[in-house]
């Protein structure tokens, strides 16, 4: 039975993106989950059913998830079924996100109550009850994980995600002068190299 790698887009991405960890993995089948949810609440059992019918399939997963398709997988409660996660570029605290929103676009939380949804001129719909939802709902996460966070993100502030590693015992790997979107052919180079030292390190110790 082969080793199933999974990849969680994050927003405006697809499945496909899959595609690209393919040659990383040559020995393991690798697909993208094409979720529909875009909150946590929808999209959280969406991910956990698929998650358990891929685990019973293949036995062992690895995780690659992308930006807030790691806040989803985590929200999902799907961490007893992995064997290892990646988290590119993770949003780790969609609370102190949805805040920090809040005040680019000059709002506080009692107006966002008062109104309910605000459509802000970034692009981005802010939720009173999204809010109140994350704050109901904390991640919890136990895999082995290692994070790639780019020195220039601009959605999570490095001191959230350093503290979030910590937390979780996970491995933190920042880029310099890398961005939240991994991109470029450097950023893109750099994150093969991070998933290919993490597979190289995990080979090592189980010889040891």
């Amino acid at each position: 039975m082969r080793e199933l790698i999974l990849y969680i887009h994050g927003k405006g991405g697809s499945a496909a993106e899959c595609e690209h960890y393919r040659p990383l993995f040559p020995e393991s089948d690798v697909i993208g989950l094409d979720y529909r949810g875009l909150t946590p609440r929808e999209a959280g059992p969406e991910i956990r059913a698929a998650v358990r019918e891929l685990r019973a399939a293949h036995g062992s997963i690895i995780l690659i998830a992308n930006s807030i398709g790691a806040y989803l997988a985590m929200g999902a409660g799907i961490d007893a079924e992995i064997r290892r996660a990646f988290f590119i570029s993770p949003i780790v605290d969609m609370e102190r996100l949805i805040c920090d929103m809040l005040a680019w676009e000059g709002l506080s939380e009692a107006e966002l109550m008062a109104r309910g949804r605000v459509a802000a001129s970034f692009g981005e719909e802010l939720s009173w009850d999204e809010l109140c939802y994350v704050r109901a709902h904390p991640l919890r996460w136990t895999a082995p994980t290692e994070i790639l966070y780019g020195q220039n993100d601009g959605l999570t502030r490095y001191e959230t995600v350093a503290a979030f590693a910590r937390k979780i015992g996970a491995g933190l790997t920042v880029m310099e002068g890398g961005e939240h979107w991994f991109h470029t052919p450097q950023q893109m180079a750099f994150l093969d190299a991070w998933i290919r030292n993490a597979a190289e390190r995990e080979t090592c110790e189980r010889r040891d």
